[in-house]
């Protein structure tokens, strides 16, 4: 009989203690600190946003591009060796470009009308407002068109040219 009540007696004292549940959930609150800092969130929106500038970078030289062949080799005006903001109305061109050379009113280049065909809208950039798309433009001499992202993140710059 006796051995019959110790037994009742240990099946119900059975549990976790205190320690022992203070120890796994610091082991698991661990975890997740490593794998948080592990996957920077915060450097894996900027690549995404990084991503989209390239992105639309490609999208305006396309139309450029593709603007230049409809028109049998002649570029949209006001497209020089001078680097300029594209905007969406002049009157928005005199805020500052980060890193981009292109500052005032005189550098600024609307390209709405003359790639209307291949392009839906003036891509902007994603941290942009939609008076001005942060990227900016120019043609050399030799004709090579260069378009730049201004604000771009980290340590990288965004340029493309064809």
């Amino acid at each position: 009989m006796q051995n019959k009540k110790r037994a009742l007696n240990l099946a119900s004292n059975q549990g976790f203690t205190l320690v022992e549940l203070l120890l796994v959930i610091g082991i698991i609150a661990t975890l997740a600190v490593v794998v948080f800092v592990a996957l920077d969130p915060a450097k894996r929106f900027a690549d995404a946003r990084n991503a989209r500038r390239t992105s639309d970078l490609e999208t305006i030289l396309s139309a450029v591009h593709q603007h230049v062949i409809d028109s049998k080799g002649s570029f949209p005006d006001g497209l020089d060796n001078v680097e300029r903001q594209i905007v969406t109305s002049l009157d928005t061109c005199d805020i500052g470009t980060g890193g981009c050379g292109a500052s005032g009113t005189v550098d600024c280049i609307d390209l709405r009308t003359p790639l209307e065909k291949y392009l839906k809208a003036i891509p902007f950039d994603p941290s942009a407002s939609i008076d001005h798309s942060h990227y900016t433009i120019m043609k050399d001499v030799n004709g090579i068109v260069t378009v730049r992202a201004c604000d771009a993140e980290g340590e990288t710059e965004i340029v493309v040219s064809r």
